[in-house]
């Protein structure tokens, strides 16, 4: 019994110890390092992984997150050099550099970089008139991130990036831009608008050529065709008057050939002549004169048929 009385302070001591112990084991997560001080100085920045820290010497003094961050700083006032006062509100990407500047270099960072924004944003707008601050978004936001990174090195801090949000000019001037707009907008619908009547009459006009030209070409051809039809038919008329002259000529050549091959008498011939003879004189002449040949032989043609009759 005394003796499980005495082993309780014991447990006791071993239990606090292992608290104690387990309590001043730090795991720093990624993207995140730990400010450590010892005995109220600085000691060690901590990054990821497993660390210990003695009891009652040594303290966590900041938790510094390594990632990109993004700030959005309400409106602020400016004035343009043309004496136009905007309400401009801007965004700040930055990311902490080093961790033991970000925690000793300046009380409430955020705060000091708001400020900062503020003045630069102020002195930059100055120098501008209100067209220009409209415009040079692009010009003004490298502007204040070059001034912003340069004044922030001490403080452990890169600013990458500065945007302005919105560029709010007073009622009255929004109202005549809108109106600018407008019009602006209007005036390109019609330069449209014209642009496309025009290329639709342009469109038409060719059309209209090109069928113009279709049906001249079209005309063109059906009256080569045409004339290769009658010339066509000239030639196979011609071809049929040849052919046909020339069967004449052969069936006269025939009847030659034929005729002199009989050997006729002088009196078949004579009487071939006589036949030639009447056949000129069917013809429209007014004065025909006839061989004494053929007259001989034409009385003793009509002694031969007075013959043949009696």
């Amino acid at each position: 019994m005394p003796i499980s009385v005495t082993l309780v302070p014991i447990f006791l001591l071993v239990i606090i110890l292992l608290v104690i112990i387990i309590s001043n084991i730090k795991i720093v997560p990624q993207a995140s390092v730990y400010v450590v001080e010892r005995l109220g100085s600085y000691f060690a920045t901590w990054e990821t992984g497993l660390h210990l820290k003695i009891p009652f010497f040594d303290r966590v003094a900041k938790r510094v997150s390594m990632k990109e961050q993004v700030v959005d700083f309400a409106p602020q006032p400016v004035i343009t050099k043309d004496n136009v006062t905007m309400q401009i509100d801007t965004v700040v990407f930055y990311q902490v550099t080093d961790a033991k500047l970000y925690t000793y270099g300046v009380e409430r960072p955020l705060s000091a970089i708001e400020n900062l924004t503020a003045t630069t944003l102020r002195n930059i707008i100055g120098e501008l008139e209100l067209d220009s601050t409209l415009t040079s978004r692009d010009v003004i936001n490298t502007k204040i991130t070059a001034t912003l990174d340069q004044a922030t090195d001490k403080w452990g801090i890169k600013v990458n990036r500065v945007e302005l949000k919105n560029i709010l000019p007073p009622r009255e001037i929004q109202d005549a831009m809108e109106k600018q707009m407008k019009a602006e907008r209007e005036r390109r619908e019609s330069i449209l608008r014209a642009e496309g009547d025009k290329h639709s009459n342009i469109l038409v006009a060719e059309g209209e050529k090109e069928s113009a030209i279709l049906r001249a070409q079209a005309e063109k051809e059906s009256a080569i065709l045409r004339a290769e039809g009658v010339r066509e038919q000239k030639i196979r008329e011609a071809q049929g008057e040849a052919e046909a002259i020339e069967l004449v000529q052969k069936a006269y050549a025939d009847s030659l050939r034929i005729l002199t091959e009989a050997n006729p008498s002088e009196q078949v011939i004579k009487i071939k002549s006589l036949e030639a003879f009447a056949k000129a004189a069917d013809g429209k002449a007014t004065k025909i004169i006839i061989p004494s040949e053929i007259q001989s032989l034409a009385g003793l043609v009509a002694s031969v048929k007075e013959a043949a009759e009696k």
